[in-house]
């Protein structure tokens, strides 16, 4: 057996002195508030319809703030004002833009037939 335990050494498990300690950390969860900062500068920079977005942030920026202050009514307050901002601001930005898309379809359609007939009048 001797033998055995000098050729298979290596697999015995390690010898420790001192006993193993384990820590607990005890971490009390809060309530998140989201407070919708990326959204509303994505709004203030690229749907800022009637400054909408740019509200959105200012709020966004108030609920961040009452968050690190611990006023967490406060906070969700401020948040939920911002979301509102931001739906609407990312909703009349989405609904200019599809406008906008469709008047300038119409416009080009419009100008081609234009175009066509005054061709069309040339020739004859």
């Amino acid at each position: 057996m001797a033998q055995e335990e000098v050729k298979m050494g290596g697999l015995r498990a390690p010898y420790h002195a001192a006993p193993m300690q384990s820590t607990v950390i005890n971490i009390q969860s809060e309530p998140q508030v989201p407070d919708h900062v990326v959204w509303s500068l994505f709004n203030t920079l690229f749907l800022n319809c009637c400054c909408l977005g740019f509200v959105a942030y200012a709020y966004s920026v108030k609920s961040r703030d009452q968050k690190m202050v611990g006023d967490m009514i406060g906070a969700q307050s401020h948040a939920s004002t911002a979301k509102y901002l931001n739906f609407f601001s990312t909703v009349l930005g989405l609904l200019g833009i599809v406008i906008f898309i469709i008047l300038v379809a119409m416009g080009t359609v419009m100008s081609f037939q234009a175009l066509s007939q005054m061709v069309g009048q040339q020739g004859h």
